[in-house]
């Protein structure tokens, strides 16, 4: 008797590196935003596969798999792809959530595909998938503090107090956009969260 592999409608990525000296630092919202999903339908992602975490879960009406890749966020691609051919999932249902520095710490932005505008761990999903059609909530971070600053040092930085506060109902919000996503696409979910105030 053959045993029918379960079906995933949406392969839904955080992006962080893994360990616990990164857990909070600002490249993390990824999985913070992932893990608030995994909450929010009564699992953990604590299952060894594609190179990560994963679980598998139901939200929004979809069967999905939330995937923390463990390879370290400059080679993210390598977990994505993995799950996603296991599985046989379109690119347009693969669901990115990374961290983002041209946005203010409190603001996300969702968007239906686009560049890596500069982020290693998309810059790797891209190269490994050979697309940028996929959609992803990016939830802001900050910019550096003046231009010389060094970019892996800041990504790699912890939040202030003040920064966390507001930083709360941002992974709220993009997880609250996830949802809405899976259920009505990017646009509604564009429409809803871009720009929503903390």
């Amino acid at each position: 008797m053959f045993l029918k592999k379960s079906t995933i409608d949406w392969l839904i990525v955080g992006l962080g590196n893994p360990g616990r000296e990164y857990e909070r630092t600002r490249h993390n919202v990824g999985f913070r935003a992932a893990e608030l999903l995994a909450k929010e339908a009564g699992v953990k992602i604590d299952r060894v596969k594609f190179r990560g975490l994963t679980r598998s879960a139901e939200l929004a009406g979809q069967k999905v798999l939330l995937l923390k890749p463990e390879t370290f966020m400059n080679n993210s691609g390598e977990a994505v792809q993995l799950a996603a051919m296991f599985y046989k999932i379109p690119i347009s249902h693969i669901l990115v959530l990374s961290d983002d520095i041209s946005l203010p710490v409190g603001k996300i932005r969702v968007r239906a595909e686009g560049s890596a505008g500069g982020h290693n761990g998309l810059k790797s999903i891209i190269s490994h998938l050979g697309s940028q059609d996929f959609p992803r909530v990016r939830i802001g971070v900050g910019a550096k503090p003046h231009p010389d600053y060094d970019l892996a040092d800041w990504v790699l930085s912890n939040f202030t107090a003040e920064e966390e506060k507001a930083l709360g109902p941002a992974v709220e919000h993009a997880a609250g956009a996830v949802l809405e996503l899976l259920q009505n696409g990017p646009q509604s979910a564009a429409a809803r969260f871009n720009g929503k105030s903390v």
